[in-house]
């Protein structure tokens, strides 16, 4: 028997982030996934700014959905971002979609 397809869920966030926004943001997004149950979170970060509070922000982000069973997966992220992401040595925490 084959196993399920993992449950996902999108959501967008815009930026600038500031670390007055990371309380905010993270209640935000866990009531997302506790609503809905997902095990992958696709997380459009088209509208952000490529800077360090961000990736912070990000990071906090995934340990708050690994506290969910969840995943989140970047999607839309700029070169630069990636590049950053990269060079803070968050490479495997911040993901793309597979």
């Amino acid at each position: 028997m084959a196993a399920a397809a993992p449950q996902t869920i999108a959501f967008a966030i815009g930026g600038p982030i500031t670390r007055a926004d990371f309380p905010g943001l993270c209640e935000r997004v866990c009531a997302l996934l506790e609503r809905s149950g997902a095990d992958v979170a696709l997380c459009d970060v088209s509208g952000i700014n490529p800077d360090g509070v961000t990736v912070d922000a990000l990071a906090r982000l995934q340990l708050a959905a690994r506290r969910h069973g969840c995943q989140v997966r970047l999607r839309n992220a700029s070169s630069e971002l990636l590049e950053l992401v990269a060079f803070m040595g968050l490479r495997d925490v911040l993901p793309e979609p597979r």
